[in-house]
């Protein structure tokens, strides 16, 4: 009904509410400001991909437009982004390299690539693989699958770009030197890309180092002045802009491509592109890419997009971001775009700058879309060297994230391997098998967690209800009569007989002595009443009466030196139903351990013993 079809198209649900006296002037700012951010952006994020620049552009206005129709949160900036932009590349070097495009010249006896041929064979590889992510996210949003990044935990995330990062420096070294070392594929391609890239700097052409230095420095002390700046001006001064401008009238004027062979964007034709259906041959050999890519454009938009719903009081769906995001890149594959995912940075531009809803994010569009029809062709003098070293830049803070590793120490020695075994193997296996492979190992240590708990015995902080183990604390005091034993671990199958090994080692009892004593009482009682019934039934054929005696020369006793409480985890009471349940079909509950045995708290626990005790203590004292 209207409900479901407000929540698959959710522009039909807030844009008729949109107040526009109170937001139209900060969405306006905000878009003029992501847009003017997208325009190098999407140029220098095309080089990650393989393809030419104009492409960038074109993957920074179709899928954002369709986002703006279909995405539930208000403040993530979509378009570009540089991890999946490598893992676009990867895949478009590997299915179009340059020898598959070699030309011999008759003329200068030497062999040349037929750039144009390659160029347009790798617009069709990303596509497809663009395409095929987004069925592969529309698919996963359809069949509700969007809690699957509960298993994408921020050290996991953070050590993940980190890595990514890295492939990202290595990737654009080639721009910022000069020089064209070989493609490598699959496992440790960067530790021989690394290897090669060291043996070509000799080859280094100085002019294009010269510009690459330059523009770092001149981009870095622009980000330190926007820093500086940052409280005292509304809007961020487009440093990267002035530098793509900049670097152009220079490289015009000066004719660097000519004089000094620094490589440059090229020719970059006006207007948009015609749709084209992605070629269906393609999709066999891109399908492990297209699901790596699904998923890490959806787990870097989710987790954006929460932080900004948690800061501003709103909800995003996360199914439906699912589905935005899949009609975004599966409708821009059509169009010749590259996968998109939101950026951290043009996403904080558009909140400082007082984006507040998604017409921020078309308004950038339309600035894009600007750009390509009458402005950029304007750029084609521009060195790649440049856009390298926008990128190298704009990763410095994704770089800043080695210093988790020494909070993490502090925090969470797991979380920390996790971090770690993610940047390693993301680093040595490439981005997208290193993902399957840092999900794995995330996973797995969910396993050491319930394998590795730690047992302790609580006490009670005198005259309070908070109980600490003993081992940890001064203050603690034991309750004399009961032992609170704790796992910091969830009991199961796995780990039960640690579990009973630790309880026997933390409070001297033999467990196992108990569980056989128990069994051979059970033994015994179901014997007494055999027999019981059987003396009954001759009895009543004796005196044809119904006689059934009751008398039981053996009576069973188990005697009960310490109350033991059992705490591995508390539930609160509204989860209780459930537990309650699994409990009662498992065959938990008998006559002696009943539901007036399950406390929700360890204190109720520990009262109701008390009293147990007491009233056990008070029968005794009347049957002497």
């Amino acid at each position: 009904g209207k409900k479901a079809l407000f929540s698959t198209v959710p522009i039909l649900s807030w844009l008729p509410r949109y107040p526009f006296k109170e937001y139209a002037v900060g969405d306006l700012i905000s878009g003029i400001s992501v847009g003017i951010m997208q325009l190098p952006q999407g140029m220098a994020y095309a080089l990650l991909a393989s393809v030419p620049p104009i492409f960038g552009l074109y993957s920074s206005f179709y899928p954002v437009l369709i986002y703006f129709i279909f995405g539930t949160s208000k403040h993530i900036s979509l378009g570009t982004y540089a991890v999946m932009s490598v893992m676009i590349g990867g895949v478009t070097e590997r299915l179009a390299p340059d020898s598959d495009f070699m030309t011999w010249d008759n003329v200068t006896n030497a062999t040349l690539i037929d750039t144009v041929a390659r160029d347009a064979e790798r617009v069709r590889v990303a596509a497809a693989v663009t395409f095929m992510s987004g069925i592969f996210q529309i698919l996963l949003g359809v069949v509700q699958f969007g809690f699957v990044v509960t298993y994408l935990s921020e050290p996991l995330v953070r050590g993940y770009t980190t890595a990514a990062a890295i492939h990202v420096i290595v990737s654009q070294l080639k721009y910022s030197f000069g020089i064209s070392p070989d493609r490598y594929s699959g496992p440790l391609s960067l530790i021989y890309t690394v290897i090669e890239i060291c043996y070509l700097l000799p080859k280094t052409n100085i002019g294009t180092l010269v510009v690459t230095l330059v523009a770092i420095l001149g981009l870095f002390l622009a980000k330190e002045l926007n820093a500086y700046l940052s409280k005292k001006i509304p809007v961020p001064i487009p440093t990267e802009l002035i530098a793509i401008i900049i670097a152009t009238i220079v490289s015009w004027q000066v004719d660097l491509s000519g004089k000094y062979g620094i490589d440059v964007v090229g020719e970059i034709p006006s207007g948009l592109q015609p749709p084209v259906f992605p070629d269906v041959k393609l999709f066999a050999p891109v399908i492990g890419d297209a699901f790596a890519l699904s998923v890490v454009g959806y787990g870097i938009a989710i987790s954006l997009g929460r932080i900004f719903a948690l800061k501003y009081g709103y909800k995003v769906d996360s199914n439906q971001e699912l589905v935005a995001l899949g009609l975004s890149n599966s409708i821009g594959g059509i169009f010749q775009c590259f996968a998109i995912s939101c950026s951290m940075s043009r996403s904080l531009v558009q909140e400082s700058s007082g984006g507040k809803t998604q017409v921020a994010g078309a308004l950038s569009a339309v600035v894009i879309l600007f750009i390509t029809l009458w402005i950029g062709t304007l750029f084609e003098d521009l060195p790649k060297a440049v856009l390298a070293a926008i990128i190298h830049v704009n990763l410095q803070g994704m770089l800043k994230q080695f210093m988790d590793i020494f909070s993490l120490w502090k925090s969470s020695k797991i979380d920390m391997m996790i971090w770690i075994a993610t940047f390693i193997l993301t680093l040595l296996l490439n981005p997208d098998l290193g993902l399957a492979a840092s999900i794995a190992f995330s996973m797995l240590t969910v396993i050491f967690r319930t394998q590795l708990p730690k047992y302790s015995i609580l006490g009670r902080l005198e005259d309070t209800d908070i109980y600490k183990p003993l081992d940890g604390y001064s203050k603690v005091m034991e309750l004399p009569g009961i032992l609170i034993f704790r796992s910091s671990a969830t009991l199961y199958f796995a780990n039960a007989e640690m579990y009973q090994e630790a309880l026997g080692k933390k409070s001297g009892i033999d467990i196992t002595k108990i569980l056989s004593a128990k069994k051979k009482l059970e033994a015994k009682r179901i014997r007494h009443e055999k027999k019981v019934a059987k003396k009954a039934k001759k009895e009543q054929k004796i005196n044809g009466v119904n006689m059934v005696s009751t008398e039981c020369k053996d009576p069973i006793v188990i005697p009960y030196d310490i109350l033991v409480v059992f705490y591995s985890f508390l539930f609160p009471s509204s989860f209780l139903a459930g537990v309650v349940d699994n409990l009662e079909a498992g065959g938990f509950f008998n006559e002696k351990v009943t539901k007036s045995c399950l406390f929700s708290t360890i204190h109720d626990a520990v009262l109701y013993c008390k009293s147990a005790r007491s009233r056990n203590q008070r029968e005794d004292d009347k049957e002497v």
